[in-house]
């Protein structure tokens, strides 16, 4: 929406909000919610009785940030960047995003050409450490590609480690990404990332609550990831340490009722202690794509059924299988012994006996049987769980 297609001001009144209320603010939420957009501003304009919830150091402090924001010159700025602002109510806002409540954002800056609303319906987050090791970035790579390939959208934070990394999967995959920033989308943040950041914006979308120019903070990055868990079906997390910040991303992913996935690491490092933990709790365990999509996607999306590869023995009837079993492992065995272990008539057991050899799994030794030298290792094999 343009400043010529908002005759109620409404889109300036939450630009202006973007540049006074720090993201996540549900104190300030509260105050959308109970006053409307329009009187927020007028109350912080005028800087008179402050509005419930605050302090007056608190309110002096917003009154103070209230009197330097221009909307106007935000939006040109914005505009001159390629960026647009998106708000509640818009065609373009995902209303997954409204499951937040009071930290719902006030709105949201897009930089890309994709619809915003149209990718959240289908995407998912894929977090993780900043400093991960090759095993998590190859899973992140990996399992975006695999996403990407499906047709779903992966979302991430533009971050060093697994985000990067997954990214650079989806994009590799030729597929659709969304970075959610903890700044203003017109400067790539961390500044290493800026031709990857400049590169989703062309492929996909970069995406975030702060106004153009707005620099990050630790906190901002904490409620960062709210948005990344309400944008998405489920949130992936890759490598994780017991206080590594993408937990805070599966946290929220957990109270929204969105599906919470973990990739397992080695027992014993830790980086990937947080995510045995998530997995302990309730977290499903997720090893590639199809099992992400198994979880998130629509009815019928099933992951393939996992299993060994197929053995000769594995084809052989169930009968011959329990005569073969039957057989010790290097002395030779009666008809009457074999039968006997295999719970069937002699009858039957010479008749399987025979079938085994032709097949080269037994062969016979005066009035006994024995298993041929190949056979040995696969029934030796069977019998101690290998």
């Amino acid at each position: 929406m343009s400043v010529e297609e908002d005759p109620r001001g409404e889109l300036l009144d939450r630009v202006f909000l973007t540049r006074v209320i720090e993201p996540g603010d549900e104190v300030a939420g509260r105050w959308v919610r109970e006053f409307g957009v329009r009187e927020v501003v007028r109350r912080l304009r005028d800087g008179g009785e402050a509005l419930s919830g605050v302090s007056e150091k608190r309110w002096a402090g917003l009154v103070a940030r209230a009197a330097r924001a221009e909307p106007r010159q935000d939006l040109a700025v914005a505009r001159a960047a390629g960026v647009r602002f998106v708000g509640p109510g818009d065609a373009e806002w995902p209303g997954q995003l409204d499951d937040l409540g009071d930290a719902r954002p006030l709105g949201l800056w897009v930089r890309g050409r994709p619809s915003l609303r149209m990718w959240a319906l289908r995407s998912v987050a894929v977090v993780g450490a900043r400093a991960c090791t090759e095993y998590g970035a190859h899973m992140a790579a990996t399992l975006a590609a695999g996403l990407a390939e499906r047709g779903w959208v992966v979302v991430s934070g533009g971050a060093y480690g697994v985000d990067g990394a997954a990214h650079r999967g989806a994009l590799g995959a030729r597929g659709a990404t969304v970075a959610v920033l903890a700044c203003g989308v017109d400067r790539p943040y961390p500044r290493g990332h800026t031709q990857l950041i400049t590169r989703i914006a062309e492929q996909g979308l970069v995406v975030g609550e702060l106004p153009p120019g707005d620099h990050p903070t630790p906190s901002r990055f904490v409620l960062r990831n709210r948005v990344i868990a309400a944008l998405t079906r489920g949130t992936v997390v890759v490598e994780a340490a017991y206080r590594s910040g993408s937990l805070v991303t599966v946290r929220a992913a957990r109270r929204l009722g969105r599906h919470t996935m973990g990739v397992p690491g080695p027992a014993t490092s830790g980086l990937s202690a947080g995510v045995h933990e998530l997995l302990r709790q309730d977290a499903v365990l997720v090893t590639d794509a199809a099992e992400v999509v198994e979880l998130v996607g629509d009815m019928g999306e099933l992951a393939p059924e996992r299993r060994g590869p197929v053995l000769p023995r594995d084809l052989l009837h169930a009968a011959a299988r329990r005569v073969l079993a039957a057989l010790p492992g290097r002395d030779t065995a009666t008809v009457e012994e074999i039968a006997r272990g295999a719970q069937t008539t002699q009858d039957d057991a010479v008749a399987r006996l025979y079938e085994l050899r032709a097949l080269g799994y037994v062969e016979r030794h005066g009035d006994g049987w024995k298993l041929t030298r190949q056979s040995m290792i696969f029934v030796r094999s069977d019998r101690h769980g290998g």
